[in-house]
């Protein structure tokens, strides 16, 4: 099974939301930015390593929500709570548009599918100020 990492990069009680330029079936939808864990490499140092390549910033790890989502039949979802570290995220090639999304707020994009059963516990994590 492939392992996906999301970051669900949290400041000020706000979470960043990124929109989605392909595959054409995920273009123009929002996600929690993050991709592969590589051979070798651990889930944390993945949302590490996925966070500067897509956003151009740093971010840490704080904590990993529990469970997973699978993505088709090959993949599955874990998401990290982060903090930023260094830099201001910027939209890149995989992502044309950010945005920083308040608790009440996260119901107003529209999420990838397996994205979506991780929101209730980002709103906590928003309403508790963890990052």
């Amino acid at each position: 099974m492939i392992v996906v990492v999301g970051a669900a990069l949290v400041r000020d009680g706000r979470l960043l939301a990124a929109r989605r330029t392909t595959p054409p079936e995920a273009a123009g939808r929002w996600e929690l930015p993050g991709g592969k864990v590589e051979p070798a490499e651990t889930a944390e140092a993945a949302v590490v390593r996925e966070v500067t390549e897509e956003l151009g910033c740093e971010a840490e790890v704080v904590r990993w929500l529990d469970g997973g989502e699978p993505i088709g039949e090959t993949a599955v979802l874990r998401v990290a709570v982060c903090r930023l570290v260094a830099g201001e995220p910027t939209a890149g090639i995989a992502h044309d548009e950010l945005r920083w999304l308040g608790p009440d707020e996260l119901d107003d994009v529209d999420w990838l599918e397996p994205d979506r059963p991780f929101l209730p516990a980002v709103r906590g994590a928003l309403l508790g100020s963890e990052a």
